[in-house]
């Protein structure tokens, strides 16, 4: 099992119904170190709100954003993987200024593919209605912010394995 030279968090972000909550855990126990998912970390008026169909303004995520970043802070130099969708880049930077070793791993996907997943998926609060605001509101990595995008077509593991892959190339010094 080939691990990082050193313990990155590593945040893995994207829009809803990307695998976040599947592709997650299986990166930490590929990393050796603790998933922790993102949306746990949501208050209770958040979660209400997208249950309803309602999307969440920036001052809703404040508070989640900093919790996730709290979280990686006190994983830093022991590695970790949370779960986020991180969708635009000053929440990515509200992340990085609490946790500045942050990785992002950006899950990617067709619209359709991944309207596909989430309208067979149980128990989870998003509905399929919120995919547009949430493509919308996405603001892929820029060149300058430390992560990879990795596609999301394939099974669980061939994702986490072009992950693996993506992170180790990410880590390796340039030549």
């Amino acid at each position: 099992m080939q691990q990082l030279h050193t313990p990155h968090v590593v945040v893995v972000m994207g829009v809803a119904g990307t695998g976040k909550t599947t592709i997650g855990p299986l990166l930490a126990a590929r990393l050796g170190v603790p998933y922790a998912e993102g949306d746990d970390f949501h208050p209770p008026a958040n979660i209400a709100k997208m249950t309803a169909g309602t999307p969440l303004t920036d001052e809703d995520r404040w508070p989640w954003l900093d919790a996730i970043g709290g979280w990686a802070h006190g994983r830093a130099g022991l590695g970790g993987v949370v779960s986020s969708s991180a969708l635009k880049r000053s929440y990515r930077d509200r992340l990085r200024a609490a946790a500045p070793g942050v990785v992002f791993v950006h899950l990617t996907g067709s619209r359709e593919l991944i309207e596909d997943r989430m309208s067979h998926r149980q128990g989870h609060f998003m509905p399929t209605a919120l995919l547009d605001s949430q493509f919308a509101t996405l603001q892929p990595l820029e060149p300058d912010e430390a992560g990879v995008a990795v596609d999301v077509a394939g099974s669980p593991e061939e994702i986490t394995e072009r992950a693996m892959k993506a992170l180790k190339a990410l880590s390796e010094p340039v030549q």
